[in-house]
């Protein structure tokens, strides 16, 4: 008989309370709509939106790929930026100062407000516009906690690597960078989701056709909201990938974690 590792269990084990709170919530979403005879152009039930996404399936993933490069490649910049610059704030403590308490407020700018400033700036159309509002929005996540995750050693274990004659290279290297790590998966899980977010609300402000955001607005400005809910199930999929694809590799990453 072969037993089953109890960390895979766990794994499994973990799997079920979500599963069974998506279950309950899409099946009590279905019967409020059918019970209560909402009107489509409200509120489409779950069984409708799956219907009118498998009548183009191809199109609507096509248009998910668009918004979703736009997603990744704002995240890479804006995570990559995050980084850098938390290193710098180690590094100068009074850059640190100045610069992580403006990060913090800075998140709290609704990014709803900064998106047509960037088209402006940008051009609406444009990609870059899309890719800047990601960058901004992944940005000061990963800058904040980066820099908790490299200032996170203890002062002992500091001291010992001094005692080594370790340099400011070698602390960095071996002690910060490792002690920073679950900090850093930390912000790249909150930024899988919140790239969606940024790249599908800018687009809401203006873009090319085979895009999510332009859909959705189109779409529901004509009352079809099965159609718009299609392209936000696609948004939820390609958001909920690029989670699983962060969450896969910090398990390998993180396996002495």
């Amino acid at each position: 008989m072969v037993a089953i590792p109890q960390s895979t269990f766990k794994i499994q084990h973990a799997f079920i309370p979500p599963l069974i709170a998506f279950i309950l919530a899409v099946g009590s979403w279905e019967v409020l709509v059918r019970g209560l005879g909402i009107p489509l152009y409200l509120l489409p039930a779950p069984s409708q939106v799956v219907a009118t996404f498998l009548e183009r399936p191809a199109y609507l993933l096509g248009i998910g790929v668009a918004t979703f490069s736009n997603a990744l490649v704002g995240s890479l910049i804006g995570c990559s930026l995050g980084c850098l610059v938390a290193a710098v704030c180690v590094r100068w403590p009074l850059v640190a100062d100045g610069l992580v308490p403006l990060a913090v407020a800075a998140s709290a700018v609704p990014i709803i407000a900064l998106s047509p400033l960037l088209g402006i700036w940008l051009g609406s159309i444009s990609p870059a516009s899309k890719v800047a509002v990601v960058v901004v929005m992944t940005f000061f996540p990963t800058l904040v906690n980066v820099y908790r995750g490299l200032i996170s050693p203890r002062a002992d274990t500091l001291m010992l690597m001094h005692s080594y004659a370790a340099s400011q290279r070698d602390i960095f290297l071996k002690l910060r960078t490792p002690a920073a790590l679950p900090f850093l998966f930390n912000a790249l899980r909150i930024c899988a989701t919140l790239s969606m977010i940024g790249a599908v609300v800018a687009e809401f402000f203006g873009g090319p056709q085979n895009a999510l955001g332009v859909y959705i607005k189109t779409e529901a400005g004509i009352l079809h909201t099965s159609e718009a809910w299609s392209a936000i199930l696609v948004a939820c999929l390609f958001g909920l990938l690029f989670y699983l694809a962060i969450v896969l590799v910090e398990r390998r990453a993180l396996r002495w974690k």
